[in-house]
Formats: C-alpha cells, sequence, structure tokens
C-alpha cells in the first residue's frame, strides 16, 4: 500500500507523530483539536476523533476533558505498585532494550544483603551489576543479589541477551515482593554508569522478591530523576483483598 493509499486517518496520524519526533510539537504542546484538524487538514471530524483517539492509545498524546490535547511527555516510567520486567516495559513503549553487564561474580554478603536475603553474613552469593539502556540511553543501573542454591546457573547466562528478570521468572514464579522507593543521591560510580549531571537525585527502589516460601533476589534499582518516574493506578476494593505484587513478573 503506497502513502497515498492510505487512509485519511492514518495519514493525519503521521503528519502528527512526524511533528513531535522532528521536535516541532514538544511534550505539553498543545495539538490541534478535532474542529481545527476539519479546518486545517481538509478532513471529517470523524477522521480526526479517531487519529486523536489512537494517537491516544499509543501513547503519543494525552487528551484531557474541558481543555485539549496535548503531546504526552514519554518519559520512562514504571509501575509503583507492580513488579515488571524493564524490558517489557521499554518494549512496550516501542524502544530498544539494550544492557552492558558491569559485575558478574560470587560474592560474600554483607550485612545488608545478609539481613534481606535472611542468611548469615559472609555466606556466598551472585552478584550482578548490570546497567540498562532505553534507545541507547542508560535508565536503570540493577544492582541484584541471588541465592546461589535458587539459580545455581545464574552466572553462566548472558545478561546482554536476557534480563535477570526473564532468567529468574524462567526458574519459578514471582511469589511475593517488596519494595521500597526513596529518593537519593547516587555515589560517584552510579552517576557515571547512568551518565548523570552533577548534582542530580536518582529514584532507588529496593526490592526483595521471594519464591518457594523464601527469599531469594535482593536488587538495588537505581533510576535517574530526571529521566525516569514511577506512576500508579489502583482500584481500592481490588488492592484491599489482593496485593497487587502477589501475581506479577520478576523485573
Amino acid at each position: 500500500m503506497t502513502v497515498q493509499e492510505k487512509p485519511r486517518y492514518q495519514q493525519l496520524k503521521e503528519q502528527i507523530i512526524a511533528q513531535i519526533s522532528s521536535g516541532k510539537l514538544r511534550p505539553r504542546d498543545r495539538v490541534p483539536s478535532e474542529n481545527e484538524l476539519v479546518g486545517s487538514a481538509g478532513v471529517s471530524r470523524m477522521t480526526a476523533n479517531r487519529a486523536l483517539r489512537e494517537l491516544t492509545q499509543e501513547g503519543y498524546v494525552e487528551r484531557i476533558a474541558g481543555v485539549g490535547t496535548f503531546v504526552a511527555d514519554r518519559k520512562a516510567a514504571s509501575h509503583v505498585l507492580e513488579v515488571r520486567n524493564i524490558a517489557d516495559e521499554i518494549a512496550h513503549r516501542g524502544h530498544e532494550h539494550s544492557a552492558t553487564v558491569l559485575a558478574s561474580a560470587v560474592e560474600r554478603a554483607g550485612a545488608d544483603v545478609a539481613r534481606a536475603l535472611q542468611i548469615e553474613e559472609g555466606v556466598n552469593v551472585f552478584h550482578l551489576l548490570v546497567v540498562h539502556r532505553e534507545n541507547g540511553t542508560p535508565i536503570q543501573q540493577e544492582d541484584r543479589y541471588v541465592l546461589r542454591s535458587f539459580a545455581p546457573r545464574c552466572l553462566e547466562q548472558d545478561f546482554t541477551r536476557i534480563t535477570p528478570s526473564a532468567y529468574l521468572s524462567a526458574i519459578a514464579p514471582l511469589q511475593e515482593a517488596e519494595q521500597i522507593v526513596q529518593a537519593v543521591m547516587p555515589d560517584r560510580t552510579t552517576r557515571r554508569n547512568l551518565q548523570m549531571q552533577a548534582g542530580e537525585p536518582c529514584l532507588l527502589v529496593q526490592r526483595l522478591t521471594r519464591a518457594a516460601g523464601r527469599a531469594v533476589s535482593f536488587a538495588r534499582l537505581h533510576h535517574p530523576g530526571a529521566r525516569f518516574e514511577l506512576a500508579g493506578r489502583y482500584s481500592p476494593q481490588v488492592f484491599h483483598n489482593r496485593h497487587s505484587l502477589s501475581k506479577v513478573k520478576w523485573v
């Protein structure tokens, strides 16, 4: 199908996406309304409505009732209540995930790791340090410790091709997760790994995951505050009756 043969709503969508991609329309800029598109693009109201509706569904714009339509801020985001594979999150946004493994070794558990995993201090655990990128830009430093007995072949994996999330979920389904979210100032190494500006804060997610009735993994996930946000939505009734982390995947 040629460009000329594409449905008019699709052509209109592509025109708006091109303006967003080129920077002519920037995040939070107002997008022409249905009435304005009917007049300027010479399309029907139904065509304009479908184009804006699909752009909203695909995350390019946000429609605010009674106010207007605006270019969405497509900042990397993670759900504050759920535990997800970061590669899946990035793919959902239509972007490319890549990773660099900075550490993959057996280490003695320090006091905080031992306390989290409920083991004795000094016991050998697997340690992974991975920087995850979205379209080449670092958005997460994953500093993870894993019980050797739970994933004995962990260090044999190529974590540039498969995330720790995907590997661990293949071993056993997630049973329970606990997490604490904090705003912190990163150390020099973390700032360098995430290509952050001096004085820029991090969002730190400390996550403990359990499977087979025991704690099996403890992770510190640092995200650049200027390039990442946590968001969530829940129904009070559902949240009251079922913990939102009980049936989701590893991250």
